[in-house]
């Protein structure tokens, strides 16, 4: 099966696609020998060779999720030019080259996936997808049942309306309030942009779920790998949006599911892909229950009138 070269580059853990297109550009990239400009050169994995600067490409990694609680004063990147701390400083022990799904600001905090499965990234980040983001935000002031709607409603900012949300009140303090928000969209600052259109800055913000994936009790600063059950949601909805979208089915909201249980620390997580290691939280499969089904204990037999009546004597004749 034919594929594409730079997805091919990309698969090995060599670079990001973007990278691998601008080395093929750059004529770094032979195949069977040959320099290779042309973006769109398609190859066969099996039967040709390829070379990066005159080395082999090593064989594919296996895909890996990672969940990762990203602290405040962290850049959400692997790199960065200011050389400000970032996520890679947290990675201890992790071999697989893996990148961010999305990003979080400098001064947001909470729940970011990171993978080596290039498809589904760019598929959990497309609009048409509309997956669901949860965050937990402490905001100035607070808010008037009306502004929630006009939360929920949508509010028009300097790039246009921002989609429908859902705005919860979590809890209110003396002068802040705490509301917990849904939004399906990845605008820059969104959030913090949507709360000063009404007049309340955040001066907290932290990300709770990203579509079926929840941050649980994870530390700032740490990370795990994700279940097999939660690798295989993720797999699962993205082959069934493509699914829908193949038959011309508009997609729905992939929205943030409840955990079930904590699973034991340090279980095993392997699947035909790999998960790798896990130890956290399990997502609940969509339509599926949390627990295979029981059937209720049933209650002791009453005891009939028969058998609660005392034995009947018998009078004995001389």
């Amino acid at each position: 099966m034919e594929v594409r070269l730079q997805k091919v580059i990309a698969a090995s853990g060599l670079a990001s696609r973007r990278k691998a297109e601008e080395w093929i550009a750059q004529g770094r990239v032979t195949i069977n020998g040959k320099i290779v400009r042309e973006l769109g050169t398609r190859i066969d994995p099996e039967r040709d060779h390829v070379k990066v600067d005159g080395r082999h490409l090593k064989a594919v990694e296996p895909y890996a999720y990672l969940l990762l609680n990203k602290p405040k004063g962290i850049v959400s990147t692997l790199n960065d030019p200011e050389g400000r701390p970032t996520i890679e400083h947290l990675l201890h022990g992790v071999t697989l080259r893996m990148f961010p799904v999305g990003r979080l600001d400098f001064d947001t905090e909470g729940l970011m996936l990171l993978t080596n499965h290039g498809e589904l990234a760019q598929a959990l980040l497309h609009p048409r997808y509309h997956v669901a983001k949860v965050y937990l935000a402490k905001v100035k002031g607070v808010l008037t049942d009306d502004e929630i709607d006009q939360l929920a409603q949508g509010v028009n900012l300097e790039d246009g309306m921002t989609a429908p949300a859902t705005v919860k009140k979590v809890r209110k303090a003396k002068e802040n309030s705490w509301l917990e928000v849904t939004i399906y969209e990845g605008r820059k600052h969104q959030v913090k942009r949507m709360f000063e259109a009404v007049g309340h800055p955040v001066l907290k913000l932290k990300r709770i779920r990203f579509g079926p994936l929840a941050l649980g009790d994870l530390l700032p600063g740490e990370f795990r790998y994700l279940t097999d059950r939660e690798a295989n949601t993720l797999r699962g909805i993205f082959q069934y949006k493509q699914e829908q979208e193949a038959a011309g089915i508009p997609p729905r909201p992939i929205r943030p599911q409840k955990p079930v249980r904590q699973a034991p620390t340090g279980q095993s997580a392997r699947s035909g892909e790999r998960s790798v290691r896990s130890g956290g939280q399990p997502t609940r499969f969509p339509g599926k229950p949390a627990h295979p089904s029981r059937e209720p204990a049933r209650r002791p037999r009453r005891p009939t009138d028969s058998a609660r009546r005392p034995p009947r004597r018998i009078r004995r004749t001389a």
